[in-house]
């Protein structure tokens, strides 16, 4: 099986489950619990909130430990919500649901909602924020890449304009820690999710800037710090930390790495197959390539390259089942026809050249078939 579907998630690394298993099976205490078994629990999570602080360049007490990507969005609109009472919230259309979800929700209690289109590459201008900030603004959300087209956002620009008109700012950064540096320095708070680079599912961090104004979101104990009630999945932070460290390391020749790959797999797509279409400029994550082809439904071609060993998907994982075309290739101004025609490839670490050629092989009998 060749699998092409990394955006949605990654294959654990075997140095990843090697750390953590210790502390599923022997160093398996709660780290409130005061004995000899929590207390190994607590120093491990507290060296690996070390670990993750020193490689953002932030304080210890700024990283907080959560289940992933979609918890990390709704702690940080919800709880600025719930922290200010009222007022106005800038999302751009191109988020995650985690984000455009949670807007809705508060919209039902009262706070006003604007949702920002891309322009035609699907980058978010940083003007467009600007000019959509108010007097009552409380909260921005721009994610740092988008996780359907890989389109990387202007998070610099954008966090200094939320800076200078005292709103809060969110990146979503799940789809670009594996690339990309962190913004720890541009935003107010950022989610990351273990199982996009190479680490356990329902693992993930959020980092709040110190002084941030913002309500817990899980209600309990004391854990982390009073933000996050319920015990604390200490294996899965660790394995997360290890697999941020990998990341962090390996960043510059995972980024070429990949770009190599999905470049071979552009240029013979665009070159033996007609009628296709690049989804998405610009600055783009070299993981992603989001195409669209004419003629054809995405969900077909998905269909015929699993029943043929490949692995892709038309979207966002968390959208998977919807019948409607991708929000975020629509808000880019993209034809009906064109976005639901859209599948994603993206590549991880894993991949080879031979699956790339594989790849285009077998998507050009699904194309040829279906157009037929």
């Amino acid at each position: 099986m060749i699998y092409l579907d990394n955006a949605a998630t990654t294959r654990i690394d075997e140095e990843v489950l090697a750390v953590m298993t210790p502390f599923l099976r022997e160093n398996f205490g709660n780290t409130q619990s005061q004995h000899s078994y929590g207390r190994a629990a607590a120093n491990a999570l507290t060296e690996v909130r070390d670990k993750i602080a020193a490689l953002l360049s932030c304080k210890p007490e700024e990283i907080y430990f959560v289940s992933g990507g979609t918890e990390a969005g709704n702690t940080a609109l919800k709880g600025v919500c719930a922290e200010r009472g009222k007022g106005h919230l800038i999302v751009s259309a191109i988020e995650h649901p985690a984000l455009l979800e949670s807007a809705e929700d508060m919209r039902k209690l009262g706070f006003t909602a604007t949702f920002l289109n891309p322009d035609k590459n699907g980058r978010i201008e940083p003007e467009s924020v600007a000019a959509a900030i108010r007097e009552d603004t409380v909260f921005c959300a721009v994610m740092a890449a988008n996780n359907e087209t890989g389109v990387i956002q202007p998070v610099k620009e954008i966090g200094e304009i939320c800076k200078a008109r005292g709103v809060f700012y969110y990146a979503d950064c799940v789809q670009s820690a594996c690339t990309q540096p962190l913004p720890t320095g541009y935003c107010d708070a950022f989610g990351i999710s273990a199982h996009k680079f190479y680490g356990p599912k329902g693992a993930g961090a959020i980092y709040i800037k110190s002084g941030s104004k913002i309500s817990r979101l899980i209600s309990g104990g004391r854990q982390e710090r009073g933000l996050r009630g319920g015990t604390v999945n200490t294996a899965a932070a660790i394995g997360l930390a290890k697999a941020f460290e990998l990341a962090c390391k390996e960043r510059e020749n995972s980024a070429a790495y990949l770009a190599k790959l999905r470049d071979k797999f552009l240029s013979r797509v665009f070159a033996e197959i007609d009628g296709t279409h690049l989804n998405g400029g610009g600055e783009i994550l070299p993981s992603h390539a989001n195409i669209s082809f004419d003629g054809c439904e995405g969900e077909n071609i998905l269909f015929y390259l699993d029943l043929n060993g490949v692995a892709v998907s038309t979207g966002s994982a968390c959208s998977a089942g919807a019948v409607t075309p991708s929000r975020a290739l629509m808000a880019a101004g993209l034809s009906e026809s064109r976005a639901k025609s859209a599948v994603r490839f993206t590549f991880g670490k894993y991949n080879t050249f031979e699956e790339v050629d594989n790849t285009v092989e077998i998507l050009k009998r699904a194309v040829a078939a279906i157009r037929k």
